[in-house]
């Protein structure tokens, strides 16, 4: 056996070791699945006392099924021919004359929680982390190995659906309280405690009496219109079919019976040749490149010193804080500090339940007036307000105090750093961290570089990017970066519109059914209309323009969005309150808003400020919210046609303007 090791102790328990050769992390490939299927065989020939399953690496049991196969499918009849082998060798396992465990030593999610669904008993080792999940939606998907049954049969339709719609994992106690696991043990005591669960003759998990009552044929109506509603309410059917699928077999079905299984197969089969799946597959995969940028072998950061505790300094400090790391944080003088200490506290409230552990969060971030952490640090972030002359000033004074390997970045959004940098005895290794806000939703931070910037600071930066569970996209210094440039066409053509007389809530709603998770009239309340207004001037718009001075009246009368309360929009409890009225409706409403965010994409490449096209597509889907089920926007442009593209961005500008004119590096765009 290439991928599984069987041994069989002295009570004729047979322990089952899953330990994928190549490989860091276990999945259910097909030659995993088809070796386990040979064990299985053989149990079944000559039957044990009991059968322990459980993972020979460390990352934890099993990941999943192989991704990689998934993008060899090209029709539903090959999918539904892999899910089918999966599915067999699941119930197979199920069906063994003998108690079975499986031991969750760290991550078990998609196709490796399914696999222990099949076993009579599920024993997990303590951890804090969020390692139990179904999360198939999230590549447009859902369960195939027999979860959506199984899930719903062990634990109950709503927590089963819980973990499907949302794709979300829990961790162990949350997993324990929902049935989903038996027991959590330590990782010394797992091999007695499985071996007491096989001699327990303890009966197996089964939902409890009112959960099966709501899988009954006559309540499944009632259950699966609350269901359509939730689901509704976060993603168009159009857009992400899975989590509609989920609820139709259910509904259909309610989790019994062979035919049940049967309908899951057909149904993830047909999902896999949907542009929606081939296209978050997609994601996965830039998610998974974005990771892999950097050396490893480059000193990790440990200790960082943020100067400005602002919004933005504060929440990157509170952040770092709640990912491990030892953060000083300075400012002016205590009082600017505080409030930053606050939202930190509120912030680690919510992401850390244990107290102590909670109280050593909090203990790893320290007010620093006098900036005394400077001498310690690994990473200085500089996060004060956008000025060249004051942070000149500053990086002056801090380039004395640092360590001879510590390195200095900025966060800033707008000033190049060529022209920051050169105060500085070493600028070779001084980048930007563009972090963007919320600093706890975005996942993307902009890694800034000139020219000259070192491998190394670049490696630096990329590895604490990663430490604190960010997304790095590698930028050349230029107006804009990435995610603003692409953004201002985006927010700036909304302006026009409604200058047109086009209602707020018109644009809005015609990103959103393209895919947007907000439209660009709230996604700019929400940012903040002073930001806003700052990026366009940065960018060099017409500040002449009629939405530009719409815009900067705004800003000079308060009205600045979300935080002060009235923006396009006026804010209540955080939400946006549309305001009433019709107005003409654009035929070419949704190109005027989309394309320009997909031609100055195509700017961005060949400008050379991002080099991949693919992780060009990956930062713009992680940073602006393009619509992920279409790959990002020239994986867009491909789809649509890269000369149907360019033709329609010509007519826009002949009926609209030269801000619509295609870029000259689409004809060095690949196809």
């Amino acid at each position: 056996m290439k991928h599984w090791n069987s041994e069989t102790d002295n009570d004729g328990v047979v322990w089952l070791k899953i330990d994928k050769a190549d490989s860091g992390a276990n999945v259910l490939s097909g030659e995993v699945l088809l070796e386990f299927d040979d064990l299985l065989e053989q149990l079944e020939s000559d039957l044990p006392t009991g059968v322990v399953i459980y993972s020979g690496k460390r990352s934890g049991f099993i990941m999943g099924a192989d991704v990689n196969e998934f993008t060899k499918i090209d029709t539903p009849e090959q999918g539904y021919k892999l899910i089918r082998l999966g599915q067999g060798v699941i119930d197979r396992l199920e069906a063994l004359a003998c108690p079975t465990v499986a031991v969750i030593n760290g991550f078990a999610l998609g196709g490796g929680l399914e696999l222990a669904l099949a076993c009579d008993y599920r024993l997990a080792l303590e951890n804090d982390k969020r390692i139990l999940g179904l999360p198939e939606v999230q590549l447009g998907i859902h369960p195939g190995f027999g979860g959506t049954v199984r899930a719903v049969q062990i634990v109950g339709v709503r927590p089963a659906m819980a973990l499907m719609l949302s794709g979300a994992p829990i961790d162990v106690k949350k997993g324990q309280s929902i049935g989903l696991i038996d027991r959590i043990t330590s990782d010394d005591k797992w091999r007695a405690e499985a071996t007491e669960l096989l001699r327990s003759g303890a009966a197996v998990k089964r939902a409890p009496l009112l959960e099966r009552l709501l899988s009954s044929a006559p309540l499944r109506p009632f259950i699966r219109k609350v269901l359509l509603q939730q689901v509704a309410r976060k993603a168009r059917k159009e857009h992400y079919p899975a989590p509609y699928a989920i609820i139709d077999l259910w509904s259909r079905f309610g989790a019994s019976g062979a035919v049940a299984f049967e309908a899951e197969a057909r149904s993830i089969a047909d999902l896999f040749c949907t542009s929606t799946s081939r296209n978050l597959v997609r994601v996965f995969f830039l998610q998974n490149k974005l990771k892999a940028q950097g050396d490893k072998s480059v000193k990790k950061v440990q200790n960082v010193h943020v100067v400005g505790a602002g919004v933005m300094g504060g929440d990157i400090a509170a952040w770092c804080a709640l990912r491990g790391l030892n953060v000083t944080l300075q400012d002016r003088e205590m009082k600017y500090i505080e409030p930053a200490l606050e939202r930190a506290e509120k912030l680690f409230a919510k992401r850390v339940r244990d107290e102590k552990k909670r109280a050593d969060t909090s203990a790893r971030l320290v007010a620093d007036v006098a900036g005394n952490g400077v001498a310690a640090a690994d990473l200085i972030i500089e996060a004060i307000y956008e000025n060249t002359e004051a942070k000149q000033a500053l990086y002056r004074d801090l380039q004395g105090k640092m360590k001879q390997d510590a390195l200095l970045a900025t966060n800033t959004s707008s000033i190049p750093l060529e022209e920051l940098r050169s105060v500085l005895d070493r600028p070779e290794r001084f980048i930007g961290l563009h972090f963007f806000n919320p600093v706890a939703q975005m996942m993307i931070v902009e890694v800034i570089r000139c020219e000259d910037t070192t491998r190394e600071a670049l490696d630096i930066g990329f590895g604490f990017v990663k430490t604190i569970s960010k997304l790095p996209l590698e930028c050349k210094s230029a107006p804009g970066f990435v995610v603003n440039r692409i953004l201002a066409p985006y927010m700036g053509e909304a302006m026009a519109l409604a200058e047109e007389g086009v209602a707020l809530t018109t644009i809005d709603k015609s990103a959103v059914a393209f895919g947007m998770p907000m439209g660009p009239v709230e996604l700019a309340d929400s940012v903040g209309l002073d930001v806003a207004l700052h990026v366009s001037k940065v960018l060099g718009a017409d500040m002449d323009s009629a939405g530009l001075k719409r815009l900067s009246a705004m800003v000079d009368a308060g009205n600045l969005g979300r935080k002060s309360g009235q923006g396009f929009y006026k804010w209540e409890n955080g939400k946006a309150q549309s305001p009433a009225g019709e107005g003409p409706v654009p035929d070419d409403l949704q190109d005027r808003l989309i394309l320009p965010m997909v031609n100055e994409a195509v700017g961005c490449l060949a400008d050379g400020i991002v080099t991949d096209a693919d992780l060009l597509d990956a930062g713009v889907i992680f940073g602006t919210g393009f619509a992920p089920f279409h790959g990002g926007p020239l994986e867009y442009a491909r789809s649509r046609g890269l000369e149907e593209t360019q033709a329609r961005l010509q007519e826009l500008a002949a009926r609209h303007g030269e801000r619509f004119a295609p870029h000259p590096g689409w004809s060095r765009l690949k196809p």
